[in-house]
């Protein structure tokens, strides 16, 4: 088991009142797994999704990754984001000063890697996802599905054994957003890659192993 949720639950307090976004929310992921997760807009999607990988705390519950419990509290938390957890968002967030290789570099040097290693490291990731060609170019030179390609590369850069990824093709057009979800499926297959992915597109979701809704802070099966 590579990740496990148990029960968990948060609520935020908004003035006068207490609004519930988990309410007992379980999940188990399998290594080389593609787990999907969808729902409305502003149920809790992103919520858990930080909560899983440790940017955020929940008031209760558990997170177990690779079969340790931890939060974002615990010692190693800043480690295993690095190392075990590779992180997608719907805005790719690339350092608009660095080229494509240097930004997917960047996790790898944090790590303590060298140089010269985390960039052919990065070159390498980079061809894989077919942008060997634009290695050298900066996040304004790249269109918005190279952009997230980059993002994807940079979040595979410390071999992490899961990649949580919240909406990642929120900002692409149809025919990008069914591009990156075969390249996550390829990437799955490939490599045995795990992923868990928000996404507010039922159909695409589909595409995963296993699909859950996130609705009145439980996870469903679809």
């Amino acid at each position: 088991m590579i990740l496990s949720a148990q029960n968990i639950c948060k609520a935020y307090q908004d003035s006068h009142r207490t609004i519930t976004v988990l309410d007992g929310a379980n999940l188990q992921v399998q290594a080389g797994e593609l787990v999907s997760i969808t729902g409305q807009s502003g149920c809790g999607k992103s919520t858990l999704l930080h909560i899983l990988g440790l940017l955020d705390d929940s008031d209760s519950g558990t997170i177990e990754i690779g079969g340790v419990q931890v939060n974002s509290r615990h010692p190693d938390a800043p480690f295993i984001r690095n190392s075990k957890i590779g992180f997608v968002f719907q805005f790719h967030y690339l350092v608009e000063d660095l080229t494509a290789m240097e930004n997917v570099a960047l996790p790898l040097l944090i790590a303590g890697k060298k140089i010269s290693t985390s960039m052919d490291e990065a070159k390498a990731i980079l061809g894989k996802l077919g942008l060997q060609e634009r290695i050298t170019h900066f996040p304004n030179q790249l269109s918005g599905g190279e952009q997230q390609r980059v993002a994807f590369a940079r979040a595979l850069a410390n071999k992490p054994s899961i990649v949580l990824a919240d909406e990642p093709t929120g900002n692409l057009d149809p025919a990008n957003s069914l591009e990156l979800w075969k390249l996550m499926r390829q990437l799955n297959q490939d490599l045995g890659q795990t992923f868990v992915v928000v996404t507010h597109d039922r159909e695409l979701a589909k595409l995963a192993d296993k699909s859950y809704e996130l609705v009145q802070g439980k996870l469903n099966p679809l």
